[in-house]
């Protein structure tokens, strides 16, 4: 088995010269002081020679320089950091890169430098972004849809007066709904609790559907947590509409309960029986669990005979 403590300068220099990363050690000054071959080979340096002793941060684009500065003087009391940028080769090429930072103490503790590792995170960084360009569309779509629904409301309902309340109620009601949508793919969308929850559930407000809101507290979720709580919103609304009391009458509670963190209740009565196929949560509901686990969040479902109580916890989360 290898034994750590009889690992040499030499041998260490050799596992370094071979990780598929661009490592590079850094001067206490910020200066260049080595960079593996895999890493001169990825940045598409011809020859160390080319860039040996020159700032760290000059190999950067201008936007960047900032991040790598607070890089090294966050790591330099032994805080390692790790950060994204995009940063070109030296042939031009586009490249992002996923960057860590540590500082490398002498026997004693002194700091010695830097140990910089970048990994080329391109492909994923451009797949990230067509996801957000997708999700823009998919939202420009969406708006659209509810506008063109609601224009066409007032068009046809325009000269009969027995339709043209009916057809601008419907239209205002559109108008929420689109807003509640849409909130999970907005970046200016509310992330406070007390804002969130009203923007979300009072679309579906009605005299043959109530929805009822409690006390809810000033705490803020993360953009993440707010999104969950959109997408849960949405599910839930439609599983209604479909099987609940948003088709069949009845009541909706939304508030917080007590205990640590955030906790969002919706608490569901229908005026029919809840039918069976609606019991197993259904594909929808099983795709929620997982991504609100993914943000550090639990669920759970009470099933009755006349709806149900839906609980979303965020339990990390401070309360005010």
């Amino acid at each position: 088995m290898l034994n750590v403590a009889a690992l040499s300068i030499e041998t260490l220099a050799g596992i370094l010269e071979q990780s598929v990363d661009c490592v590079k050690l850094i001067a206490p000054d910020g200066a260049v002081r080595w960079m593996n071959p895999n890493g001169l080979c990825a940045m598409e340096i011809d020859a160390f020679a080319a860039i040996a002793g020159r700032q760290w941060s000059a190999l950067w684009p201008d936007l960047a320089r900032p991040l790598i500065a607070n890089a090294l003087a966050t790591a330099r009391p032994g805080q390692p950091v790790r950060f994204d940028a995009f940063c070109p080769t030296a042939r031009g090429a586009a490249r992002w890169w996923n960057v860590t930072v540590s500082v490398v103490a002498g026997t004693s503790g002194e700091p010695l430098g830097f140990l910089a590792v970048s990994r080329d995170v391109t492909d994923a960084e451009a797949a990230r972004e067509a996801l957000e360009i997708a999700v823009a569309e998919m939202r420009h779509r969406l708006k659209n849809t509810y506008a063109m629904i609601g224009s066409l409301l007032l068009t046809f309902s325009r000269g009969e007066t027995q339709y043209e309340d009916f057809a601008h109620a419907m239209n205002s009601r559109l108008v929420m709904l689109s807003a509640a949508q849409t909130l999970f793919v907005d970046g200016d969308a509310p992330t406070a609790v007390a804002q969130l929850i009203p923007a979300l559930a009072l679309p579906f407000d009605s005299a043959a559907c109530p929805v009822r809101i409690g006390m809810l507290p000033d705490a803020e979720l993360t953009r993440g947590e707010a999104d969950a709580v959109a997408l849960v919103f949405g599910e839930l609304a439609v599983n209604s509409a479909k099987h609940g009391a948003l088709s069949a009458g009845g009541t909706i509670d939304v508030a917080t309960d007590d205990g640590p963190g955030v906790a969002i209740v919706w608490r569901e009565t229908s005026n029919k029986p809840v039918v069976a196929r609606s019991r197993d949560g259904g594909q929808g509901l099983r795709l929620i669990d997982r991504i609100v686990r993914a943000r550090g969040g639990t669920i759970a479902v009470e099933w009755r005979a006349d709806g149900l109580t839906f609980r979303l916890a965020f339990s990390d989360r401070p309360r005010d």
